[in-house]
């Protein structure tokens, strides 16, 4: 064997165990298997629940405001006193008002007055026509018509003139009712019994009717708060779940270590809309916001120093499901599954044969058996705080992989896989 032919010869060896040693290093990774956590599908008790943020607010609240203009001169009340209906609170300075009153008062007396001046001249002009009227009759030769005529004219317009005086006696006993309303409404007084929760003016700012703008006007504001609102927003996927006297705990930032009960008295009908929404200068073609819905849960016992405007969580409890059989909310993942050629669709197995396999995507768990991972479809239902309730696809007892995140997002049907070890817990230093 010439020297070429050993060279030759050895270098062949070589390739051929390179080969094999590439070969058998991609079969053994190949049979590795992923480490991934596992866990098996048992019974637990779900809650599904809605989680919605919000504010405090007092079931009955009256604004105070002024329905007269003027300055004010004295506050009886401090924000934060508590008050009684009826009970005194401001005071607007009633000098013009009370010129109004004694200006109506002098205006019905002059009309009364009117009144029986015309009413005498009335009665003056009656008794001329019946006289007249009576010579006519017996004497006829004694009076001449036109002075009949006359008589009667005189006696109509007497009349006229009383009834005009009477309608001036009503119009003026109007206006002095108007000016006394006015003057009364110079003091303010509780219109309910609460808190005053809000009190954003001082004596001697003028206080002007709310016409045109709510708040210009308002003097104060009182608050019952003997029945606390927590008003939050849920959104439009959540809201339809909701239902009235649904259980709710809700949570206060001003309590952080105390969780009040309460129930959902209140679901809105209509959305709730932003101020750019509300004024139209968002498009109307786009849908780029957040749908948000306001749902009012009355709290069974709320604490005895609570405010309104407090900002709140509420935990909405929708369903519930005793000793359900579930999975890890982490465990559920999306594949896409081929339609197989015998699976007819509506429009016959023809067609079917002329189309190209349609691919859809369908919710499942990995199920591990023998260590081998298999894609499974499941049906769910309601979702707890970290399990789904299971409705068919896997049998309780059942191994499934349960994480990790990523572990589930990159495994495939059929891979080998084994329990991850524990995580090391961190020793404590004493």
């Amino acid at each position: 064997m010439s020297r070429g032919m050993k060279i030759g010869l050895i270098i062949g060896v070589i390739v051929i165990g390179a080969g094999g040693l590439i070969a058998a290093a991609a079969a053994k990774r190949r049979n590795k298997a992923v480490e991934v956590r596992l866990e098996q599908v048992g019974r637990r008790d779900l809650v599904a629940a809605v989680t919605a943020s919000g504010k405090l607010e007092a079931d009955k609240q009256v604004d105070v405001s002024a329905d007269v203009t003027g300055r004010i001169t004295h506050i009886a009340v401090k924000e934060g006193d508590r008050v009684k209906k009826g009970q005194f609170l401001v005071q607007i300075d009633p000098v013009q008002f009370e010129g109004a009153v004694s200006r109506g008062e002098a205006a019905l007396a002059s009309n009364e007055a009117a009144v029986l001046q015309a009413k005498a001249n009335r009665d003056q002009a009656k008794r001329t026509l019946d006289r007249s009227l009576e010579i006519k009759r017996t004497a006829p030769e004694l009076i001449a018509p036109e002075a009949v005529e006359q008589a009667q004219q005189a006696y109509d317009v007497a009349v006229s003139v009383y009834q005009s005086n009477m309608a001036q006696v009503d119009q003026a006993r109007a206006s002095l009712k108007e000016a006394r309303d006015n003057l009364a409404r110079t003091r303010l007084f509780a219109p309910i019994s609460g808190r005053v929760v809000r009190l954003p003016v001082e004596e001697g700012e003028v206080a002007v009717p709310g016409t045109f703008s709510k708040e210009t006007a308002l003097l104060m504001t009182i608050a019952d708060l003997s029945t606390i609102l927590a008003k939050v927003q849920v959104d439009e996927t959540d809201v339809v779940r909701l239902h009235l006297e649904d259980s709710v705990a809700v949570s206060i930032d001003a309590y952080p270590d105390t969780t009040f009960l309460g129930r959902v008295t209140k679901i809105g009908n209509s959305a709730k809309l932003d101020n750019s929404q509300a004024t139209g200068g968002s498009n109307p073609g786009t849908n780029d916001r957040a749908v948000d819905f306001d749902v009012e849960v009355t709290l069974k016992n709320p604490p005895q120093d609570v405010r309104p405007d407090l900002s709140c969580t509420a935990r909405i409890v929708t369903d519930t499901r005793p000793r359900a059989l579930s999975i890890p909310i982490i465990a559920l993942t999306v594949r896409e599954n081929e339609k197989v050629p015998n699976e007819a669709g509506p429009e016959g197995p023809d067609t079917m044969r002329t189309r190209k396999f349609r691919k859809k995507e369908t919710e499942g768990v990995f199920v591990v058996r023998d260590g081998i991972a298999s894609f499974r479809p499941v049906k769910v239902g309601i979702a707890g705080d970290e399990y789904f309730e299971v409705l068919d696809g896997v049998r309780e007892g059942e191994t499934i992989v349960a994480g990790t995140y990523q572990a589930i997002r990159d495994l495939k049907d059929s891979t080998r896989v084994k329990q991850a070890p524990e995580p090391k817990k961190e020793s404590k230093v004493s």
